[in-house]
């Protein structure tokens, strides 16, 4: 069911970014260099981009069905993880279900705009004729032109104030313990909102392992390997100063996948411990 789970939020994720991608300046050819430039742009149908909404909305509404149908007999509890805290909902209840299904698409949503703004971030000096940068900028729209700063404390922000808007009623279906206070809501919301820093894992862990072989297999000149290893030499900024190069082998990409799944290992424990510590 986790995997069933997955793949409908990856349908869902496919879904969102066909609509967003009927509102993009772009022609056709240009959109077709890009990994997502098989996505249809319908030029006559520009109004009726409502249908990809509703596909999207009838998608989650009848996966928690399904859920609710089969979840109980198989006896799944499917867990949001939020990193500082994972989240149980009991699949006999059709209520809790539909709540599982749109948070659980949330959280695949917010994760993919997080992957958005550090590329945005660590490329900030690309320039627009990579297609795949410029896809990323015509994503985060208007969030684009935001200085670097704001962008590294939206996701923490933006997970706060939807922890606040989500606590209350998480509380009442009694998936998370009533808080002592306003500020205990808050400062709950501001844990799992560090917790998004480790979204970035998989990507930056994605990105120089990609590096890592294009560095020692010619993969052609796909302008994918150009943004990659830009990406990645951009990501591996803060290592050049160690001595990570022997003779013609360089270590650092090697060096940050270390990094990464150190993080990895280590911060999620961090925040499950503070997370329970809390109100201070």
């Amino acid at each position: 069911m986790g995997l069933i789970d997955f793949i409908l939020n990856l349908a869902g994720l496919l879904i969102w970014l066909n609509w967003r991608a009927l509102r993009f300046p772009l022609p056709a050819t240009q959109l077709s260099r890009s990994l997502l430039g098989t996505l249809r742009r319908a030029e006559p149908g520009r109004g009726r981009h409502w249908r990809y909404l509703l596909a999207l909305a009838a998608l989650l509404f009848l996966r928690a069905l399904l859920y609710w149908e089969i979840g109980s007999a198989v006896h799944w509890t499917p867990h949001l993880n939020l990193g500082a805290i994972s989240l149980p909902f009991r699949s006999d209840s059709g209520g809790r279900m539909l709540l599982f299904s749109m948070l659980s698409f949330l959280v695949v949503l917010a994760t993919l705009y997080f992957w958005l703004l550090l590329l945005s971030m660590v490329n900030r000096a690309v320039p627009d004729t990579d297609s795949l940068q410029r896809l990323v900028r015509l994503h985060l729209g208007w969030v684009e032109r935001w200085p670097a700063p704001l962008k590294l404390v939206l996701p923490p922000l933006a997970t706060l104030l939807l922890w606040v808007l989500f606590s209350g009623p998480l509380t009442r279906l009694g998936i998370v313990p009533p808080p002592a206070s306003m500020g205990h809501t808050f400062q709950l919301g501001l844990v799992i909102g560090l917790a998004t820093f480790l979204t970035w894992k998989y990507l930056v862990a994605g990105v120089l392992l990609l590096h890592l072989l294009s560095s020692y297999v010619f993969l052609g000149k796909s302008p994918l390997w150009t943004f990659i290893n830009t990406t990645a030499r951009h990501l591996l900024w803060p290592l050049r100063w160690l001595p990570l190069r022997l003779g013609r082998v360089d270590l650092a990409p090697p060096a940050g996948i270390v990094l990464v799944f150190l993080a990895a290992e280590f911060a999620p424990r961090w925040l499950t411990e503070l997370y329970q510590k809390l109100p201070f």
